[in-house]
């Protein structure tokens, strides 16, 4: 076998409908497109979301709610996940290297989902009460990151 006997399996490929090539081609004379009319021009037809003049509808619905500009976007970790790291002392590099957190935009938090068995020392830039409550529960300790500052809570 030679690369120039390769050829797509029988039917496969269709092909294209060649429009305007005369009138024994069965497509010629309009090109299938009809007589005259917006469609038959070209560069005919309407806009995506255009309703023959019509008020749209992403026009006729209201406006609701805003996007706040002091969101912050916090990669977050469980503490299930936690669990599974060897080491005493979780940051957020350690999180990176273990594949948990892919992108850190504004800091990483961790949520209370699932149990924590071993005494952490855990250093992030936010904590839910949940999570905060086991983590000390279980004998560790919770370390806010704020902007190169550490401020440890026992």
């Amino acid at each position: 076998m030679r690369l120039s006997d390769l050829a797509p399996a029988a039917g496969s490929n269709k092909k294209n409908k060649r429009v305007g090539r005369g009138p024994g081609s069965g497509h010629g004379k309009t090109a299938c497109k009809g007589h005259k009319g917006q469609k038959a021009r070209t560069g005919g037809g309407t806009k995506p979301g255009f309703e023959g003049g019509q008020m749209p509808l992403h026009r006729r619905l209201p406006k609701r709610g805003f996007t706040s500009i002091f969101r912050k976007e916090y990669a977050v970790a469980n503490l299930s996940d936690l669990d599974r790291i060897d080491g005493s002392v979780i940051t957020p590099e350690t999180l990176i290297e273990n594949g948990l957190v892919r992108k850190i935009k504004d800091g990483v938090k961790i949520l209370g989902n699932g149990e924590i068995n071993k005494p952490l020392t855990i250093k992030a830039h936010a904590f839910s009460t949940s999570a905060k409550d086991k983590i000390i529960k279980a004998g560790g300790s919770v370390e806010l990151i704020q902007d190169s500052k550490v401020k440890t809570q026992n």
